[in-house]
Parts: C-alpha cells; structure tokens; sequence
C-alpha cells in the first residue's frame, strides 16, 4: 500500500482490531476520549493487520523518540505499543484526537533529530515543537564530512557524519498521513477545481470512447470515479480524437469544462462544454472555442480575477510543427463560454531548462501578484518539470526566476502539467523505471509554501509520509 486512506476518528462505535498492545475502541454511544493513529510509510504491518492505522481508547501519546534496535526502528507509545519501522531514518506518527478528549488542540509538528544531530547553541532539548505542518524533504545531503536535511519550514538540521540525517516526526491532529501517488491508475493532465468541500478533477482520456473521467475527493488524496465529462453520446461533431487535458471551472452561474480534441480538420483546438454541476451532465458547444488552421491549440485555463473578470489560457502547439510554444490568455465573456478583447501573450519557451515546450497554464492570484504555473520541456523524459512565471497583471508583462520549481527526483520522472489549489500543487508524473509504460502517469499531491515572494514545492516530487492536506 503506497498510501493511507485516512478516515478522521469518531467518538464510539467499532472498528477493525487494533495490534497487540493497543486498546481496542470500545462501542456505545457515549463520547469517549478516542486516538486515531497513523503509521508512516515505513510501518512494518503485522500479517493480520493491512491497516495503515488504528483508533484506540483513550489518550495516547508519544514523546517523539525512536529507538534503532539494530534491524530496524521502534517508537513507545503511552499505552505499550511498539510500532516498528523498516530501517534506521526515523519514526513518523500521526496523532489526531477526537473531540472528547481534553487534549484536543490544533495540528502543529514535533521534530526528535537523530543521536548525530548537531544542536545549535544553547538547544538542550533533542526536539522541536513547531506550529502547523512541518515535514521534512527526504533526501539526506553530505557536507563535507557531515550532512543536512531540508524541513519544509526553512529549517536545515545538520548531523554529524554523511548520510546521518535521522529524524523522527510526530504530527498531531493534523488529519493523518498520506503519501504520493494518491492514484494508482494512470490520469495525466489533471485538473483539480475547488468546489465547496469537495474536490473535483479530470485527466487527459485520449481516444477512449467516454473522454474525461471525473474523480471526486474530499481531501485531494482519495479519489472516486464519478462518470465522465463527455460520454461518447455527449462528443461534439467537431471532436474526433485526442481528448486532452480537460479543466472544469465555474464561471458566472454555471460550471464550464474546457477542453482539447483534434478538429476534423485535423488541428488541435479547445472546446467547452457547459453544466449545471461539475458532475454534469455537460452540453458542448456545437463549434471549437479556439481554433486556428494554421496551428493546434492545446491546454485550456481558465483564471477569474478578483475583478470577476475571466481569463481563458492556452498553448500554441508550436514544439510539433517546430516553431516556439507560446502561452496565450484572453478575455472571456460572461458565461464562459465565448471570448472577448484581443489575445495576450503571457510567456514562451525562451530558458534553456524549458527546451522546445511551455505548456499547461495555471494561474493564480497572491498578495496583488499573479503567479503563471507551466510545464516545460518533454513530458515523455526526465526533462519535464513545472515553472512558474510572475506579474502585477493577469496579462503580463511576466518574469521569470532562472530554474524550475519541481524537477525529476527521487521516484518520480517528467513531473508536470499542474493545478495549483488551497496552497498544494497537483500534478502527474511517471515512476521512475516505467516511463512510458504502466501504470502511466499518476497524480502527486505536495505542499505549495512561499518565500521572498515566490512560490516554492519543497521536497517534491515526494515519496515520503506528509500530513494530510
């Protein structure tokens, strides 16, 4: 199991058997004090126990420090638990309360450094409280003869000797633990809209006869398949193959899908489909949005200003007839569903990192600033990864810092095409040794946070356990 599925403690009723050691909750139906327990990635399951996690009776806590014991690592729980983890790096736990108990509070972070830490002065304690989600980006760097670790607050951790960087991480009433994939089957292209306290998105279906599977969550991490944005019945006549990149986003009163699909005149060119509600069912226009005979125009956007005015974002397929990829936004009209004023062109492949292909737009609006997420390069190879470009207006002129934000790393190849959503970028990208074959591109989910007045992905692509979003 590559992710847990995190269902946030209730007060009575039953469920599974918890490890040996651990309380078992009690049923009834008085509120009682009740721990959900999340294990990191690296828990060693017992054979009887497939669960990532546990609710117990009671209290339960742990002081944040873990034991090697030669093979492998334990941390002690408060009621004599022992969870085991695979290896030497650390303990990680998630402890989330429910509201019965008087201890209760808001999710913050406890960081215990391994026996090699080097303690700056005056820092007895062998741990940090910190505030809110802190994790850390998993890679263990040398310096010279020692070594650090990056934690996604800013905080560098330094430890004697190389690869030495052993931390263990406690989170509490976070919500539990994920890791990424938070897909298992492949789903390229994925658009994430926010819409209420769910989440909705949708992924390049290519030529399958429904285009655009819907998936629905409530917390960007569990997905569920909800139908589709076009079923075959539902293609406009216009549409006759490579169905990619779809985005659903609301715009005015209702909700508008847009989309890319090869015109029978054989150029790429974006749709729009309009509903009621983002599930659908969805009605397209009888005619492309944006067409050109001379170009294919691919990767639809779709931003709303403060303003409330719409903005539709899109590339020019440039990199497959050899010429440039610039990226393109234009007003929309009210309904979305056609366009207005004169096209701007916000950005194009002019940095070496970028190759022959900017792509994928996604725009969003921080302290006065827009903030112009795109992929660059082939999103077939390790060469693919997500920019980000910023100005004072929607329409440009934009700048851009001198690197990615999100390269290839770790077990990840070729991240890109993202959606930016509450601060976590949603992206695909490939396992690394499985480019270009099953399982396809899966969706990662990392935490955005912002420095100096630019976006950062810290850690990312990751592997490693993170709190939930």
């Amino acid at each position: 199991m590559r992710r847990a599925l995190i269902l946030l403690a209730a007060c009575g009723g039953s469920h599974a058997a918890a490890p040996d050691g651990a309380a078992d909750v009690a049923t009834g139906d008085t509120p009682a004090c009740t721990m959900h327990i999340t294990y990191g990635k690296n828990w060693i399951h017992a054979t009887a126990h497939p669960a990532q996690d546990d609710t117990v009776m009671g209290d339960v806590s742990w002081d944040g420090s873990c034991t090697d014991d030669g093979a492998n690592s334990y941390a002690l729980l408060s009621n004599g638990f022992k969870p085991v983890f695979a290896g030497h790096s650390g303990c990680e736990l998630a402890l989330d309360h429910s509201l019965a108990c008087a201890s209760a509070g808001t999710c913050s972070t406890r960081i215990t450094y391994g026996s090699a830490w080097l303690p700056p002065a005056n820092h007895p304690a062998q741990y940090d409280d910190v505030a809110g989600r802190v994790f850390a980006s998993g890679t263990c760097t040398d310096s010279g003869s020692n070594s650090y670790i990056d934690l996604s607050n800013g905080w560098q951790p330094h430890f004697a000797g190389t690869g030495a960087c052993a931390l263990s991480v406690r989170w509490d009433e976070c919500g539990g633990l994920y890791w990424n994939p938070v897909t298992m089957e492949s789903c390229p292209d994925p658009g994430v809209y926010k819409d209420g306290n769910r989440y909705v998105m949708s992924c390049t279906s290519g030529n399958a006869a429904d285009a655009f599977p819907i998936y629905v969550s409530p917390d960007l991490v569990s997905w569920t398949a909800m139908g589709h944005i076009l079923p075959s019945a539902a293609k406009p006549a216009w549409a006759q193959s490579d169905f990619w990149a779809p985005e659903i986003h609301k715009v005015g009163a209702h909700y508008v899908a847009y989309f890319s699909a090869r015109n029978t005149d054989g150029k790429l060119s974006i749709g729009a489909a309009s509903a009621s509600d983002p599930l659908g069912p969805y009605t397209a226009l009888a005619q492309p949005l944006v067409h050109d005979s001379n170009m294919g125009l691919i990767d639809a956007s779709e931003f709303t200003d403060t303003d409330g005015t719409a903005y539709l974002l899109w590339k020019e397929d440039g990199n497959a007839v050899g010429q440039p990829t610039p990226i393109h936004a234009q007003p929309l009209a009210g309904d979305g569903l056609a366009l207005t004023g004169s096209p701007s062109t916000l950005i194009t492949n002019d940095q070496s990192w970028e190759g022959a292909v900017t792509e994928g737009p996604w725009m969003i609006k921080d302290s006065g600033q827009y903030y112009l997420f795109y992929s660059g390069n082939s999103y077939a190879n390790a060469t693919y990864a997500i920019g980000v470009a910023r100005a004072s207006s929607p329409l440009g002129p934009f700048t851009k810092p001198a690197a990615p934000i999100v390269t290839t790393g770790g077990d990840w190849v070729g991240p890109g095409h993202c959606s930016v959503v509450d601060d976590y970028v949603i992206y695909h990208a490939w396992e690394a040794g499985h480019v270009g074959t099953s399982p396809g591109r899966l969706v990662l989910v990392d935490e955005l946070v912002w420095a100096n007045g630019w976006p950062a992905v810290p850690g990312a692509p990751s592997s490693a356990s993170r709190p939930m979003p």
